[in-house]
């Protein structure tokens, strides 16, 4: 068994004990997430990756977040690609049935190294990110001109694999798990923050342009340290690579 698999297994197993505690306070919902991806080639190794997303519950419908990111990557060798960027989230609730007259920001700075594997005809990723999270504050009457900081680890193990392909056109196929943990003096009762299982079909019409549809069980625990988020999320993505020759 190779060591993401093994990796991959440890993680599983480890979520799974620290989730199967306290099954009493989960909330479950479920949401869309839809999304445009682009990229920008600057030069061979070189590229800006940037991305829209719109999160919205489903039961009642209501905005969850959006978010703005953008990051320069450098493919440094053919196994290891670098990446640093920058998010906007503008969170405007985490329960559908509550609704204030005031959205969260948060800004994201964000940092990667990703090891790439090609074993038998599967490209495996293993991401490591770390995350400086600054979230403004609130209390009852709205925002505070205060912000809390935190760190976040996050660990990503995926998989993509061609199912099927055709002159310029193909299907191809994701399957990873993810990861992430809270550190910081205003995280200490959640430092496990989520788990997110991802599978997905990928059309391509062409190298430079793809659709893809698939589903992520979220599993998350809330600040309080008790409760828990249980998220059945149905993802929508727009690939989009401008076509530049070098």
């Amino acid at each position: 068994m190779s060591r993401s698999f093994k990796l991959l297994f440890t993680i599983l197993f480890v979520c799974q004990t620290v989730t199967g505690q306290n099954q009493r306070n989960i909330d479950h919902q479920t949401l869309t997430w839809i999304r445009y991806y682009n990229i920008f080639p600057l030069s061979e190794k070189w590229a800006i990756h940037s991305e829209f997303d719109n999160r919205s519950f489903v039961n009642p419908v209501h905005e969850n977040l959006f978010v703005i990111r953008s990051q320069a990557r450098y493919r440094a060798t053919k196994m290891i690609d670098l990446g640093a960027g920058f998010a906007f989230f503008s969170v405007n609730t985490q329960n559908p049935n509550i609704d204030p007259d005031y959205s969260v920001p948060e800004y994201r700075a964000q940092q990667d190294v990703t090891l790439i594997n090609d074993i038998a005809k599967i490209t495996f990723h293993n991401r490591f990110q770390l995350e400086e999270r600054f979230i403004q504050k609130t209390d009852k009457n709205g925002l505070l001109d205060e912000f809390s900081f935190a760190y976040r680890f996050r660990y990503r193990l995926q998989s993509m694999f061609t199912i099927w392909e055709k002159e310029e056109r193909s299907i191809k196929g994701t399957i990873s798990d993810e990861v992430l943990f809270n550190f910081g003096k205003d995280n200490r009762r959640n430092t496990f923050d989520q788990n997110r299982f991802y599978v997905a079909l990928r059309y391509h019409f062409n190298p430079n342009l793809g659709l893809e549809l698939g589903y992520i069980k979220n599993f998350q625990r809330r600040a309080s340290g008790v409760d828990f988020y249980d998220r059945d999320i149905i993802r929508f993505t727009i690939y989009h690579r401008i076509n530049r020759k070098f």
